[in-house]
């Protein structure tokens, strides 16, 4: 069976990196689909040309390749940051809105501000740096692509300590997606305060 080729590469960083601009920071999101825990953002920026075999959109590869690799790249990378947007926040304005001001957070988590922004499938408003938006961003750029595994296992890691606070639900499992085992589970325990009570319909 042939390898997958990967099409993750540096070509839109290289555009900035040429203008002298080196802190390029790529930015994605995990969490948007979820009936409980919050969206969270990874933005990273890359030493250019740093070599990290097998990095692709996170959504493509294993529990285990992500693990590795995230190690890699927290080992690699010139800066890196997390932010989040909790249920509450959610519910109070929208997963859309949410999802913005937790990539926003993730910018503002770095140790200095980046010089361009790249951010998965569409921009951020209001931001003071140049940014540009990608289509399928976590498949092509490098920067990106290391921000979706960053933010995937830092949102696994999370919803598995969630689930010691709130047993039952079995979030270490399916971490708060609308499996039949969570819903279920729902149905039996009603919504914890993780649970994004517009998604369920609650109010």
């Amino acid at each position: 069976m042939r390898a997958k080729v990967s099409a993750v590469d540096f070509s839109r960083e290289a555009g900035f990196w040429s203008r002298g601009i080196t802190w390029v920071a790529g930015v994605d999101e995990v969490g948007r689909g979820p009936l409980a825990g919050p969206v969270l953002a990874a933005a990273v920026v890359l030493p250019p040309g740093v070599a990290l075999p097998g990095l692709d959109d996170s959504k493509r590869l294993t529990a285990r390749a992500r693990a590795e690799l995230d190690r890699m790249i927290r080992a690699a990378a010139w800066g890196l940051g997390i932010g989040a947007a909790s249920a509450g926040e959610i519910d109070r304005w929208n997963i859309h809105r949410a999802s913005l001001e937790a990539m926003r957070r993730a910018l503002a988590d770095l140790p200095r501000p980046p010089g361009a922004v790249l951010v998965d499938a569409l921009t951020i408003p209001h931001l003071p740096w140049s940014q540009e938006g990608i289509v399928h961003g976590d498949r092509l750029s490098s920067s990106i692509a290391a921000a979706s595994v960053v933010a995937k296992v830092a949102r696994d890691r999370l919803m598995e300590r969630y689930a010691t606070l709130f047993p039952g639900y079995g979030f270490e499992r399916h971490r708060g997606y609308g499996t039949a085992a969570h819903l279920a589970a729902l149905a039996a325990l009603g919504p914890c305060p993780l649970h994004r009570r517009s998604f369920l319909h609650l109010g």
